[in-house]
């Protein structure tokens, strides 16, 4: 099946649904190099003149240098058949083998970012902004202990979303 462009005005997608129960694979580099990893935590929405996708890393993510390196990034979410596949890519590191390959996700590289030949859903995104979180700029304190006891804040990216792609179902 192939894939056709539309706005994103017209993605059809329940966004808190699809980011926090049905993840998306956020993936940055090349053909020559690429890395993939599953992302529960981030938004969707409207900044500065743009639509955009904003992401987290932490900094011992294997993708993060990828990211950091690339001007692009893809955010693709794969049907509920190949959640198995998004597993692999929260629980594997690149670092230590071919992820697309334990996974079964084919990487397509025709666009400006890497993305999957599975995906119903792909958003590729040029990256706007980046900033590392800190301790002291969180207003509820309760959520540093909560989600960073060894200081590994993540590390934010903005989007902007210049082209969606989706399969017909």
């Amino acid at each position: 099946m192939a894939f056709r462009e539309i706005t994103p005005e017209e993605i059809r997608d329940n966004l808190f649904v699809t980011i926090n129960k049905e993840w998306m694979l956020l993936t940055a580099g090349d053909e020559a190099a690429h890395n993939t990893m599953t992302v529960s935590w981030g938004s969707m929405g409207e900044l500065w003149g743009h639509y955009t996708a904003t992401v987290h890393v932490r900094p011992q993510r294997y993708t993060l240098p990828f990211i950091e390196n690339h001007d692009f990034f893809s955010l693709c979410v794969l049907p509920k058949e190949n959640h198995d596949a998004m597993v692999i890519c929260g629980r594997e590191s690149g670092r230590d083998g071919d992820k697309d390959k334990k996974a079964g996700i084919t990487p397509v590289f025709d666009e400006k970012a890497p993305y999957y030949r599975e995906a119903r859903l792909v958003l590729i995104c040029r990256k706007l902004y980046r900033q590392p979180m800190q301790a002291d700029c969180f207003t509820d304190p309760s959520l540093v202990p909560a989600n960073y006891k060894n200081g590994d804040f993540h590390v934010t990216f903005v989007g902007a979303i210049e082209k969606v792609l989706v399969k017909d179902e």
